[in-house]
């Protein structure tokens, strides 16, 4: 029975599972938006929501707690500058686990995890541009202009193809002869 037991071993060792929750949480907390399996995701909350509680009080102490756990500068003082004053006084759940569906490759169920208050600041991709019937005329006249000339360069000057005489075949008679080969090589 598993009563009480917190935490997901994800198949690591306890201190290589202690640096893959530090990577994550960096890029997390750089990116503020990342994609994971659910489980790395879910154990991933419960180590980088702590650590944004405590950095909300900013003094050399939680400083330095959270760049022991945050190896990168950047990012740590990206935490303090951006991050800590867009939480405001939010009282937790600082992260939202999106799940996307199972992996191809092994089936894993993946999932997004982002920081809430910074969602919609994630550059969305741009959509295709369509065809739209409605251009204006200056844009129309230039795309038309545009293929005249394309048209024109491709009339004005054709290629001549040089033909070349056959060259006539000599048959040449070459006797080979076989040489017995050892056996083993």
């Amino acid at each position: 029975m598993r009563h009480q037991v917190r935490g997901r071993k994800l198949g690591r060792t306890a201190s290589h599972r202690h640096a893959l929750l530090r990577s994550l949480a960096t890029s997390l907390l750089k990116h503020k938006k990342i994609s994971t399996t659910t489980a790395k995701a879910k154990e991933l909350r419960g180590f980088v929501e702590p650590l944004i509680t405590k950095a909300k009080t900013d003094s050399v102490h939680t400083r330095r707690y959270v760049s022991d756990q945050i190896k990168d500068r950047e990012v740590v003082k990206g935490l303090f500058s951006d991050i800590i004053p867009k939480v405001g006084e939010r009282a937790g759940g600082y992260t939202r686990v999106v799940r996307l569906g199972r992996r191809k490759g092994d089936g894993a169920e993946m999932a997004i995890i982002e920081l809430v208050d910074f969602s919609g600041i994630i550059k969305p991709k741009a959509p295709k541009k369509v065809k739209s019937e409605g251009k204006s005329p200056e844009s129309e006249a230039a795309g038309v202009d545009e293929k005249k000339e394309k048209a024109a360069k491709k009339t004005t000057a054709p290629k001549v193809k040089k033909e070349k005489a056959p060259k006539e075949k000599t048959e040449k008679k070459v006797k080979t002869t076989k040489t017995p080969q050892k056996k083993g090589s």
